[in-house]
């Protein structure tokens, strides 16, 4: 697992099948904030993509069940924020994120699935 430096803020890895904009609005709100887009790492194997977000200290953020899947297999991660994507807008993870990004520290989501339940 990554070891994060010196901060316990939540840091966040979106998979693509995220739009985006959702990481875009969110790194220019000051979040910290990657994309597959961002790391060129877009079409990477699922499994790659949450050992990278761990040990990136990264919260994988996705609409992939496939990463439910893996988490359940006991895969080691830093977090994974689910969300289903026809209940879901860029505007409602924005939100969401933000509202999570207050209210928990890295080491409360290590090892955790948060489901985002955005109307």
């Amino acid at each position: 697992m990554g070891v994060s430096s010196g901060s316990n803020e939540l840091k966040y890895y979106f998979d693509e099948s995220v739009e985006l904009a959702v990481s875009e609005q969110l790194a220019a709100g000051g979040l910290d904030v990657v994309s597959a887009h961002s790391l060129a790492m877009l079409n990477d194997d699922d499994r790659n993509h949450l050992e990278r977000a761990a040990n990136m200290g990264r919260v994988l953020c996705t609409y992939d069940a496939d990463f439910l899947r893996l988490a359940s297999e006991g895969i080691e991660h830093s977090g994974i924020i689910f969300a289903t994507q026809r209940k879901t807008s860029i505007g409602g993870w924005v939100k969401e994120i933000r509202a999570l990004h207050v209210r928990f520290q890295s080491e409360n989501l290590v090892g955790q699935v948060v489901y985002l339940s955005m109307r």
